[in-house]
């Protein structure tokens, strides 16, 4: 069962096998690459794994259930079960885009499993829900997305990497996305975008109880800076650290800034438990 786990999910652990688990968490249309740039700076001190949702980059595409994936909950269940395959506790989730719900489901499912959450530009509901929120997507932006991929199944990959890499004077940046994007296997991509974007998490929030750290790009129109103000409203026991970044890939086009602020979190975080009372 662990061996069929972490084959399905081509799961790759690096790094020190002595240190505390930190397991990175790609976001939609994207795969474990794209933490190329970031996860070799933890794996001195770390034992650092990535892995591929069903669907995406090495995974095995055979497995993949459309009823399991009707919901955020079947991807959450998918991290437990890496986790549990890898016999990882207190482990440091980092998550990137929709990531960031499933990690919030799966330490909610597995508290004890967790030590703390790394939320790199999350978003608990896409769409607006006007007066109070402000998602950033209107419901026309994501019918037509969704309407785009059931008509060209790459065709929306030019549309959205632009939009969601940001960063339009360096077009290598959003080349690399779009690749990505068409290399996802387009019927579990387009129920993903669906399940994605029409999710709504605000009522999970106050059931967390892992400590946290949001990431939150100076601009980035997916997840604007007052859905990560919410967020850190919502969440208790939450940090908020904003980058001076542009888009909503800061891993990718940003990952220098990235990496100091998760070190600066997770140094905080040691320090505070090293001069904690016992």
């Amino acid at each position: 069962m662990s061996e069929d786990v972490i084959d399905r999910h081509a799961v790759r652990v690096r790094g020190n096998p002595d240190g505390p688990p930190i397991v990175f968490a790609h976001g939609f249309g994207c795969d474990q690459t794209l933490w190329r740039f970031v996860a070799p700076a933890f794996e001195a001190d770390h034992r650092v794994v990535t892995f591929d949702y069903i669907g995406a980059g090495g995974s095995d595409r055979s497995a993949y259930d459309p009823v399991r994936y009707a919901s955020l909950d079947g991807y959450a269940d998918d991290i437990l079960r890496i986790c549990a395959a890898l016999d990882l506790r207190d482990v440091i989730l980092v998550a990137h885009s929709v990531s960031t719900m499933i990690a919030v489901l799966a330490s909610i499912a597995e508290p004890e499993r967790f030590s703390d959450l790394v939320l790199i530009t999350p978003s608990p509901r896409y769409l607006d829900d006007p007066p109070a929120y402000t998602g950033g997507f209107a419901a026309a932006d994501i019918d037509g997305l969704l309407a785009m991929m059931d008509v060209n199944a790459m065709g929306w990959a030019n549309y959205l990497a632009p939009v969601v890499m940001g960063n339009a004077d360096r077009p290598d940046l959003t080349d690399g996305l779009e690749a990505t994007f068409c290399s996802i296997d387009p019927v579990m991509a387009r129920q993903f975008a669906e399940v994605t974007f029409r999710s709504d998490n605000r009522a999970d929030l106050p059931k967390v109880t892992t400590p946290s750290l949001i990431v939150q790009c100076a601009k980035d129109v997916v997840a604007p800076p007052a859905v990560g103000a919410y967020l850190h409203e919502h969440l208790a026991g939450s940090v908020i650290h904003e980058i001076d970044a542009t888009g909503h890939c800061p891993h990718v086009s940003h990952p220098a800034e990235t990496i100091a602020a998760i070190r600066d979190y997770l140094e905080a975080r040691q320090s505070a438990r090293q001069v904690r009372p016992a």
